[in-house]
């Protein structure tokens, strides 16, 4: 990265997939932005604090790391920093946490370039979104509450083990699932 000033909007790219980073970093800077990619917590805390970006588009789980600590410190560096969360382990729990750190979408993955440009510079809520008519199955209910749980214990898995009376390992291969889709 160059420190050199441009006048394309930044926007700092965080998800542990590199082969993805880099084909949506490309996609990106075709849209005209100028993209920073880190393909973990730390260096993306570094790049947040070292160039400010206007937007920001994190994946949830970084390798076994969670992304909302970083939507977290974004805010706190700029409140005006537009953060969309991205995974392929989309939960309600995640979703509301992210969006009361301060991401203003959440998208499931795959998403590709123009959903993530469009969630970047869409400010309001829908209130048109249809609502199922089908309740969640017991398999995504059992995920929603893992997740959940963990959520109120922080993301340690083993507080949240113990609260779940259930061992850690079983757990942890619940969580490396996918969720279930509806």
């Amino acid at each position: 990265m160059t420190t050199q000033e441009t006048d394309k909007p930044r926007l700092l790219l965080v998800d542990d997939d590199v082969t993805f980073c880099n084909v949506l970093k490309s996609a990106l800077e075709k849209r005209n932005y100028e993209v920073l990619v880190a393909n973990d917590v730390k260096t993306g805390i570094s790049f947040a604090e070292r160039y400010l970006p206007e937007y920001a588009v994190i994946d949830l789980r970084i390798g076994h790391e969670s992304g909302l600590e970083l939507v977290k410190t974004l805010i706190s560096l700029d409140d005006n920093t537009v953060c969309v969360m991205l995974t392929g382990f989309a939960s309600i729990a995640t979703a509301v946490e992210a969006i009361k750190l301060g991401a203003t979408h959440y998208l499931t993955k795959p998403a590709n370039a123009d959903e993530i440009v469009n969630a970047l510079h869409k400010n309001d809520g829908d209130s048109s979104v249809s609502i199922s008519e089908n309740p969640l199955s017991v398999k995504r209910l059992e995920w929603e509450h893992l997740q959940k749980v963990l959520m109120q214990h922080d993301g340690n898995i083993s507080a949240a083990a113990r609260a779940l009376n259930m061992h850690r390992r079983t757990l942890q291969r619940k969580l490396d699932k996918k969720p279930v889709r509806e």
